[in-house]
């Protein structure tokens, strides 16, 4: 995921973000679609189209990865929810993962997607990598669809799974195996249970079966082959390790680099199944943890404040890799910010919190509108609003904007150290470092207050603050009087420019060595850019946490070799000693960027 830390996520519903083309609005089912959009749980019109007439803005808003809900085609009936007939709008109730859902298109014969090069998603696609932006696609192993409805233009078979049009399997006639047969959990306390058995009546699918794996497999890999560049998977606790370390491997194998992160859903740093899976299955993770944090601290206003916030950030050391995980404010399986009690003004702290944080942040779509709905508290499918504004003016997009160009800019943002300056149940203020590069991010969600900050690793000068006009000034890395506004944020940066040189870049990452104050780790090796093994001259890595040292290298000298190396400790006094082993063996690529994990061996 390293090439995506400089990146801000757009998550869409994409039902209800823009309709481009009403023709395709009620689909097979007119019944599945309210054309007066009351009903919040039927089709509201959102298509592919809308999105590609919408890439200008988003672009414009700083967001260049667009995370879109699934769009397989879904069953066509309506599901019993409670005598309400519910339609699979939101997209995670497929029944052919190898077509386009009827809802998104506006030629008919776009559904089979991989039956042309000019289909409505692929011109999503070009236009998009024309504006430098990437395409995350929802998708979901787990299960398939529930029972539809027979009198609401449904059949009452559960599960039915087709292969671009050809019916393979249903739960109810499953001559295959795919399906589980265990029932509803009753237990969520048992992993087998949640594993298993049924969430929410929808068809489990039983992957121990080869034939299932490799039809979901095939299928994804598809979607990879059109040109989407990465996936956000769906309720990954619910199916075994062991299963998401073979799709994931199977997954980069086929695209290099892929960005791919799940959703263990209410997991995070607290919880340490979900710790276990992310450090893994491969795969990012959805930062729960943080989510709940900053909901807690500035929308629900929980005693304990920033400490709430800096406690998360404090089992960073927990993850391998703790920029790999996602954040976010809220999504659609949640109340919105906003309805979760949180004004305009701590929302816009939040989203200043996970732009300038570690991780790749994601953005719901319309908070930069402000988009919410409070019926039944925002929850689902309240926090689902049709998109209705696109002003480009307004605090939380202006916002989202100039912090978007600091992480791109700022590698201290993208893959620093996290150093705490100040701290109180009301005001939180840390730097984030890479090598020359600081982001100095203040918050104060209390009154109007003025503090001072010191041991910061700015270089002493006057600075722009970057959401306002104001300037202040470092000396002696310190800022003797920082005022702060009442729920404000306040965000400085620096960030010399690093000149890209093409070729070979090798991100080194190694886990599992807590180091004291004054030593640094290194890599030796037997090529030129790791000093032919002298440690005077080997490459030294950046610290992150107590569990994290990393660096970026690059190698294009030694590109399409074999080469040998080992990390070394380096102490303050000069001496310094390897890690106890062998030296680590690996032929490198060509060109491109390639990531080598490893954890200290002794």
């Amino acid at each position: 995921m390293h090439s995506f830390t400089d990146s801000v996520i757009y998550f869409i519903v994409v039902d209800r973000f823009a309709n481009s083309d009403p023709s395709n609005d009620a689909g097979r089912n007119p019944e599945s679609y309210d054309a007066a959009r009351k009903d919040w749980t039927k089709y509201w019109g959102g298509d592919l189209s809308g999105v590609i007439e919408k890439l200008d803005y988003l672009k414009k808003l700083g967001c260049d990865t667009l995370w879109l809900t699934p769009l397989f085609d879904q069953v066509d009936g309506l599901v019993d929810a409670e005598g309400r007939g519910v339609a699979a709008y939101h997209g995670y109730w497929a029944k052919d993962f190898k077509r386009l859902d009827e809802h998104l298109v506006s030629n008919p014969a776009d559904v089979r997607v991989f039956a042309s090069k000019h289909t409505v998603l692929d011109r999503l696609i070009e236009s998009m990598h024309e504006k430098n932006m990437k395409l995350a696609l929802d998708i979901v192993c787990n299960h398939s669809s529930p029972a539809q409805r027979p009198d609401m233009g449904g059949i009452p078979v559960k599960g039915e799974l087709y292969d671009d049009g050809k019916l393979l399997t249903s739960y109810d006639n499953d001559k295959l195996g795919w399906y589980h047969r265990y029932g509803g959990v009753s237990d969520w306390g048992s992993s087998w249970q949640v594993q298993n058995k049924e969430l929410c009546g929808l068809a489990d699918f039983n992957e121990t079966r080869i034939g299932y794996r490799n039809y979901i497999k095939d299928a994804i890999k598809l979607w990879l082959d059109k040109g989407v560049d990465g996936l956000r998977v769906d309720t990954v606790k619910h199916m075994p390790l062991w299963f998401w370390q073979e799709f994931v491997s199977d997954m980069k194998f086929h695209r290099p680099g892929l960005l791919i992160f799940g959703e263990w859903f209410q997991g995070g740093c607290f919880d340490a199944a979900s710790v276990h899976f992310a450090n893994r299955s491969g795969m990012g993770m959805l930062d729960f943890a943080l989510q709940r944090g900053l909901e807690d601290c500035l929308a629900r206003g929980l005693k304990g404040g920033f400490y709430l916030v800096d406690n998360v950030f404090k089992q960073d050391c927990l993850f391998n890799n703790c920029h790999e995980l996602v954040t976010f404010i809220d999504n659609h399986d949640m109340p919105r910010f906003l309805s979760s009690g949180a004004a305009p003004k701590r929302l816009e702290l939040a989203l200043a919190c996970i732009l300038t944080a570690r991780g790749t942040p994601c953005i719901y779509y319309g908070t930069e509108q402000y988009l919410h709905n409070d019926a039944d508290g925002g929850r689902d499918p309240y926090n689902r609003p049709m998109m209705e504004n696109w002003n480009t003016g307004t605090p939380a997009f202006k916002l989202i904007k100039a912090l978007s160009a600091v992480r791109k800019a700022n590698c201290g943002v993208q893959r620093g150290s996290h150093r705490v300056k100040y701290l109180s149940e009301n005001i939180y203020v840390y730097t984030r470092v890479f090598r020359a590069h600081c982001c100095f991010a203040a918050f104060n969600k209390g009154p109007a207050a003025e503090i001072a900050v010191q041991n910061l690793e700015l270089p002493d000068g006057t600075y722009k603050e970057v959401l306002s006009d104001r300037k202040v000034t470092v000396t002696g890395g310190r800022i003797a009087k920082l005022r702060l506004d009442e729920d404000c944020a306040f965000v400085l940066s620096h960030a010399p420019a690093v000149m890209s040189v093409p070729g070979l870049k090798v991100n080194f990452i190694l886990n599992g060595y807590k180091t004291a104050f004054g030593q640094s780790i290194r890599v030796a090796g037997n090529c030129p850019e790791l000093g032919g093994w002298d440690i005077e001259k080997s490459f030294p890595l950046e610290y992150v946490n107590e569990n994290m040292w990393l660096g970026e290298a690059n190698m294009t000298e030694s590109s399409a070799r074999l080469i040998a190396y080992k990390f070394a400790l380096l102490n303050a006094n000069g001496s310094f000693c390897y890690e106890d082993s062998t030296a680590h063996v690996r032929r490198l690529p060509g060109a491109g960027d390639v990531t080598f994990r490893h954890k200290w061996a002794g």
